[in-house]
């Protein structure tokens, strides 16, 4: 991959679809960075709940100031910041305030993998690859139940499912960039792939394009 300078890939998708583990493991398979767009919108979730204000100039200024520190948070998996995440990223203070960062990352050399909801529409609709991947909403959440269980938070999987799905509602229904399949965006559901075959597919959809770019 050396003298590679720029190629991106737009991952989008609802929550637990797998798109962050996907998106992991082909930017390890073909070298590139990673940016999981969505811990940016945790983590000031978080922090501003923190602060106890609902102000969105206090969220823009938390999203203007956010340290590698921030971004390490054990909780920022929790599904309290899942929730506090969808409220944040509702508000356009917020939304712009973390816009350079996505597309200065997205451009950088060597390549770069970002994973969301709205990167291949709004963040970098140049990208050369961009892929939606989703789920059913029980496979979805029962992805999710699994993996907040394993880190010892105890919720009801029917919980999990009704957040699931209201966050996926607000997130699509926002009028500032909602999360929606760009109309060039490869389509992967991962409702009944193994983790090792969805990255197969989509593998395959990127060196199909590496190859027509000549890299």
């Amino acid at each position: 991959m050396s003298g590679r300078r720029h190629f991106t890939v737009a991952i989008d998708g609802p929550a637990a679809a797998g798109k962050g583990t996907i998106s992991k493991a082909l930017a390890q398979r073909f070298g590139f960075a990673h940016l999981d767009t969505g811990l940016l919108y945790r983590a000031v979730g978080v922090k501003l709940e923190e602060t106890g204000s609902a102000d969105p100039d206090a969220a823009a200024q938390i999203a203007r100031s956010l340290t590698d520190a921030d971004l390490a948070r054990p909780d920022l998996r929790s599904a309290g910041a899942g929730m506090a995440a969808g409220r944040v990223a509702a508000l356009p203070e917020v939304r712009q305030a973390l816009l350079d960062f996505q597309r200065s990352f997205a451009a950088r050399e060597g390549g770069a993998v970002l994973d969301g909801r709205d990167i291949g529409t709004v963040i970098y609709p140049s990208a050369e690859v961009k892929l939606y991947i989703t789920a059913s909403d029980e496979a979805r959440a029962r992805r999710r139940w699994r993996e907040l269980s394993d880190r010892g938070e105890e919720i009801a999987f029917e919980q999990v499912l009704s957040d699931l799905q209201a966050r996926d509602a607000g997130d699509a229904a926002r009028a500032l960039a909602p999360m929606r399949r760009a109309e060039d965006a490869h389509l992967l559901d991962t409702t009944d792939l193994s983790i090792s075959d969805a990255v197969a597919k989509a593998a395959e959809i990127i060196e199909q394009a590496l190859t027509r770019v000549g890299r």
